[in-house]
């Protein structure tokens, strides 16, 4: 009798070991090795024909033509739609609103005259049609089937012979024939396999939703990324109306590409025109408030930064200054902190120091580093920065001003919403008509560009007695 062969895999990350371990090599997450035992495999046991070469120019690429979805920002992330035939995950944190977005593609679908079956492996058929009555996405040609059991789903698919089929979700799926329980990385692999096999082999259009760790990361092994063709990421902050849809990866298109979407009453409502979603109810002539000009892939997009400057913890205390920062990087905000100091005498270490991206935006941006500065600036200074002025350059650590890519797609969205001046390094290109470009070199001269005059910034905030 042939031996069992056995091994262990991470259920956080899907690393795989030869030995249990208490803590993963891969993710460092510990007690998440569990075992896999895999029967042996040999050459008799496999069925269908043998793949054989052929020459590269006599693959047809008849029939994978991306075919819209109807909701015009998911089309612009996958490039023009769905392509037949490709398997699609979805991931997102619970309650972000994925399976809300794909009821709506596929009552979209479906309104067309494709057949489309949703999988319902969390839900009963009665909870999907109340969120579909809501969101008033009931088609004909929408079908649902409540199951856990892949060779089930595999059935039904063979049955109904959808054009589109999407598994809600993937983790909640499980396949007899593989030991585990469901969501474990054996059957995540095993079930998502069946159902790649079967969206190339019946040309069915798959979605697989996926849960996503609390890092942010896609549940499951990492081969299930490998498997697919697009990775679609949706994610927001639940407590705004904003969400974002990108591809991480993406067989049929570029992966630069940004939708967004408004959470609405009524489900998710695409946002054309994004700059005035974040600067709609912002307030002028207040000290701690600027408007960066960044770039999100290939989307340009104006977001507001705040910034506020209060008195820290007495001297002496032992208690250290707070830095808090939302939806900006923390460790970025500490390095313009240190070149205000070091560079333009701008001295807030005393001092509590909170800075935030208005509207549930997340800026990563290097050119975020200059408007940043002249926020924090104005904050402590309390003066308000010019209404229609806006700041883009990344600060180096000399306090130099260094230009970022695709500048003047940034300045020309800024001239469309209504900005009339920039300040940018002296390397960046020509600003729109319209619009009046602040030349500086470095930091100090940026700020008095601003209004903020580094000298009398000085004499506001000394440093600590040590």
């Amino acid at each position: 009798m042939t031996r069992q062969h056995s091994s262990f895999a991470c259920t956080e990350c899907g690393t795989a070991a030869p030995r249990w371990a208490g803590r993963c090599a891969g993710c460092g997450a510990w007690n998440t090795l569990v075992e896999e035992k895999a029967p042996p495999v040999s050459s008799a046991s496999r069925t269908g024909p043998a793949a054989r070469p052929m020459p590269l120019a006599r693959a047809g690429g008849a029939g994978w033509a991306a075919r819209p979805t109807g909701l015009a920002e998911v089309d612009r992330v996958l490039g023009g739609g769905l392509v037949p035939g490709s398997v699609t995950l979805l991931g997102g944190e619970p309650g972000v609103g994925k399976s809300t977005l794909l009821l709506q593609v596929l009552a979209r679908l479906a309104g067309e005259g494709r057949r489309c079956l949703l999988v319902a492996a969390e839900e009963s058929p009665q909870q999907v049609r109340l969120r579909a009555e809501r969101l008033e996405t009931i088609a004909e040609e929408l079908w649902v089937v409540a199951s856990t059991d892949v060779e089930e789903v595999v059935a039904a698919v063979e049955e109904l012979r959808p054009e589109v089929l999407v598994v809600d979700s993937i983790q909640a799926v499980s396949d007899p024939a593989t030991s585990g329980p469901p969501g474990s990385v054996a059957q995540v692999r095993a079930a998502a396999t069946r159902l790649a096999r079967l969206a190339k082999e019946g040309d069915v259009t798959t979605v697989l939703v996926g849960h996503v760790t609390k890092d942010g990361a896609l549940a499951g092994p990492r081969a299930l990324e490998h498997l697919v063709d697009t990775v679609l990421a949706f994610g927001g902050d639940r407590h705004h109306a904003l969400r974002l849809l990108r591809a991480p990866k993406h067989r049929f298109g570029p992966t630069t590409e940004l939708g967004l979407f408004e959470m609405t009453e009524g489900g998710l409502a695409a946002v054309a025109d994004a700059g005035h979603l974040f600067l709609s109810d912002r307030r002028e002539g207040l000290a701690g408030s600027v408007v960066v000009p960044t770039v999100d892939g290939r989307r340009p997009l104006l977001v507001e930064l705040q910034a506020l400057v209060t008195p820290g913890p007495p001297a002496g205390s032992g208690i250290p200054p707070r830095r808090s920062s939302q939806g900006l990087d923390g460790g970025r905000m500490a390095m313009v902190l240190a070149i205000l100091d070091k560079r333009a005498g701008v001295r807030l270490g005393p001092y509590d120091v909170y800075t935030v991206a208005v509207g549930g935006a997340r800026v990563t941006d290097p050119g975020a580093d200059l408007p940043l500065a002249l926020v924090l600036a104005s904050a402590a200074a309390g003066t308000p920065l010019p209404e229609h002025l806006v700041a883009c350059a990344e600060l180096g650590l000399g306090g130099e001003l260094r230009q970022v890519p695709n500048l003047a797609h940034r300045l020309g969205e800024a001239a469309r919403l209504g900005f009339r001046a920039a300040i940018v390094p002296p390397s960046a290109p020509d600003t729109p008509e319209t619009m009046t470009a602040m030349r500086a070199a470095t930091l100090s001269e940026a700020m008095l560009l601003a209004g903020l005059d580094p000298g009398r910034m000085q004499r506001l905030h000394p440093p600590l007695a040590s």
